[in-house]
């Protein structure tokens, strides 16, 4: 590792559709590379990259599977490259966002079976909002139904911006898928049992692969002015040059690669590996960009130069506690190095660095720009940090932000035992800083745990019982009503108890009317001549706050209401502050039960972004829920953004419904608004 150039080195994360075969694809790479002896499964929890007994059970990447290879590429050079394994499943994006962050390329990998999915419209989507390029690699070629040529097509509708440049064939499909036609060599390669040969190109494919290798050559010299200039004037260009071309557009986001393998079989594993090493630029390609201020500017990869690291995620280790991942953009970085986190201003001393291979750590000496590594225990560093040396010229820099993912889906928490309640808010803290997806709030004096759904927080409860042995029980989060009056009402408030010493005596007299909504509460003190002495009118005013926050006739907070005190009565020796404070309380009570008093439920703003093809479905679906649509806005790439007004009572499960009206495509915000009369008919079931 120590010897590795920075143009020599690759982070790339991998990206795709729940179940397209990413894991399997990382293990073909692994093994191919002589990482491992044997290519683990998903099926019997043997992979490098889901190690997790939350992943092992599910059969699914739930976190960030970080896989390093050592790979001798067809220029005889070797390159450090360093995979980093995504979860497809929806709930779990924010890990995607951690990836790209770090990432130089983006495989974005498609099922040569189901063919493009929701996940891959996500991936695309997410590759592009960060700025990385991506190649997209068509696997599970050796399966029943794979058919390469449809996926093709139907890539190329969907992504109509992309450039896809196709630069293999595969020779015979499904149990027969052995070789693959090299589209810019036109050759073919020839998988067995002894490894890979060249050979000419079949006659099966032979026709299909020259018309296809004179359509390449075109796209790829159209990105060229001067190589386009020689190709029209008949001068055919190499393979070699083809490919530096199409590296130079890959780099820029012009092109997007497509390459078919089996990570069963392993058949072009090895070719897939060379052009990860030959097409996608390193940190010298494309330089690091951070931020000063809200200006962009450019990180240089200098190894001799200042050091400035990103720390683009931390995970928890139940052995060493919490693992920070760390990519090098400058300076060459080493175990015991004294660095400054930019964000918390915080010194952290790395005490040692190590790589991770799945759930191994493999101890390293040194780690230059573009390399990715890990310490233990930064306490003090946040996924998102940037650390560099005490008054070093990192100073005041900080990274890109990432996208924000609101937790719409949420659940109440309550711990089992008196132990679970004292470590909790600790372990919370720690699960939050894990997976920035997840917050944490209170809701009444409840403990709520919001996330991107079902799923994301039934892991995140799992982890917590695990790792932290922090067990909780879970109950749907209580929707936060609240009443007021309905109507003007006069009332009085009226304490008298004379039984001997001391007494209690206040009478308050008071008018109580509603207030626009989100007012909250008015004091008006129309009290004249004394009859309430300025002395208690303190005390008169919390006995009315306590009684509001003690809940009207439903037993909601009350709010949003006026109560004008215009007289009352006061003993010289029995009045005190508690008995004006008891007197004001009942008050309030009596005058919800003389004006009436009316339930009001919490509204929030709801944004929903989803293909055209599925507006009318959920515009239909919003009004089942009492929701009104307030705009709709037609966006980009056939997306439409439907902006309502819904009851937060309607919007409990709403992510996950919303998800199976749309197949998946859509992005949900929703965000409290307003307060609104609850319907009287609904006013019982909400009790």
């Amino acid at each position: 590792m120590d010897q590795t150039t920075t143009a020599r080195t690759r982070t790339v994360a991998v990206l795709g559709a729940g179940g397209a075969g990413k894991t399997t694809l990382v293990e073909a790479l692994a093994l191919r590379a002589g990482l491992t002896t044997r290519a683990g499964t998903v099926e019997d929890g043997s992979t490098l990259s889901d190690h997790e007994p939350e992943e092992i059970s599910r059969q699914i990447s739930l976190n960030l599977g970080v896989v390093p290879i050592s790979w001798t590429a067809a220029d005889k050079k070797t390159y450090d490259l360093t995979f980093l394994d995504t979860p497809g499943y929806l709930d779990f994006a924010g890990v995607v966002d951690d990836a790209l962050a770090a990432a130089d390329l983006a495989l974005v990998v498609v099922s040569a079976v189901e063919g493009v999915q929701t996940g891959t419209y996500l991936a695309m989507e997410a590759a592009a909002a960060a700025g990385v390029p991506t190649m997209i690699v068509v696997t599970k070629e050796d399966k029943q139904r794979a058919d390469f040529r449809r996926v093709l097509d139907d890539l190329r509708n969907a992504f109509t911006r992309a450039h896809l440049v196709p630069l293999e064939l595969p020779v015979g499909e499904e149990e027969a898928f052995t070789a693959l036609a090299d589209l810019l060599a036109e050759d073919a390669v020839t998988y067995d049992a002894n490894g890979s040969k060249r050979i000419a190109l079949p006659d099966s494919v032979g026709d299909e692969a020259h018309e296809m290798h004179e359509q390449v050559v075109e796209e790829i010299v159209s990105g060229d002015d001067d190589q386009l200039e020689r190709y029209l004037s008949g001068e055919v260009p190499t393979a070699e040059e083809l490919g530096q071309t199409l590296a130079a557009e890959v780099c820029k986001g012009e092109a997007t690669p497509v390459v078919v393998v089996s990570g069963t079989t392993g058949v072009g594993a090895d070719r897939l590996a060379d052009l990860v090493c030959e097409l996608s630029p390193s940190i010298d390609a494309r330089n690091a960009t951070v931020l000063a201020g809200d200006a962009p500017i450019e990180v240089a990869p200098d190894p001799s130069g200042p050091t400035l690291v990103h720390a683009f995620r931390t995970m928890a280790d139940p052995f060493v506690g919490q693992v920070t991942l760390l990519r090098v953009l400058s300076g060459t970085l080493k175990p015991g190095d004294r660095l400054v986190n930019q964000t918390t201003h915080t010194e952290e001393r790395l005490p040692g660095l190590f790589r991770l291979k799945g759930k191994e750590h493999l101890p390293v000496t040194s780690a230059i720009p573009g390399q990715v590594v890990a310490a233990a225990k930064l306490t003090n560093t946040p996924a998102g940090s940037l650390l560099s040396p005490k008054g070093g010229a990192g100073k005041d820099l900080r990274a890109k932000a990432l996208p924000v993912r609101q937790g719409v889906y949420a659940v109440s928490l309550e711990p089992v035992t008196q132990s679970d309640d004292d470590r909790l808010s600790a372990a919370l803290s720690r699960l939050v800083a894990e997976d920035r997806t997840l917050t944490v709030d209170r809701v009444g004096d409840r403990t709520v745990l919001r996330g991107l759904g079902d799923t994301h927080l039934a892991v995140a409860l799992e982890r917590l019982a695990r790792v932290f042995t922090v067990h909780v029980t879970t109950s749907a989060v209580p929707i936060g009503y609240k009443e007021t009056i309905a109507k003007l009402a006069s009332a009085e408030g009226k304490v008298k108890k004379q039984s001997g010493g001391h007494g209690q005596y206040a009478v308050v007299l008071m008018r109580v009317s509603p207030l626009p909504r989100g007012e909250g509460f008015k004091f008006v003190d129309s009290v004249v001549g004394g009859s309430i002495p300025r002395n208690y009118m303190s005390a008169v005013q919390k006995g009315i706050t306590e009684a509001m926050s003690g809940g009207g006739v439903h037993g909601y907070e009350i709010v949003d209401i006026q109560v004008d005190v215009y007289d009352g009565k006061a003993h010289s020796v029995d009045s005190s502050d508690m008995a004006f404070r008891t007197a004001a309380a009942l008050g309030v009570k009596e005058a919800l039960a003389a004006g009436g008093s009316v339930v009001l439920e919490p509204v929030s703003k709801v944004l929903v972004t989803v293909p055209n093809s599925a507006q009318g479905d959920v515009m239909g679906d919003l009004s089942t829920r009492r929701g009104r649509i307030n705009d709709t806005v037609s966006l980009d790439d056939g997306m439409v953004r439907i902006e309502a007004s819904v009851p937060e009572s309607e919007l409990t499960r709403y992510i996950l419904e919303l998800r199976g009206l749309t197949g998946g495509r859509v992005a949900l915000e929703i965000h409290p608004d307003r307060f609104e009369i609850c319907p009287e008919h609904l006013v019982q079931s909400a009790e």
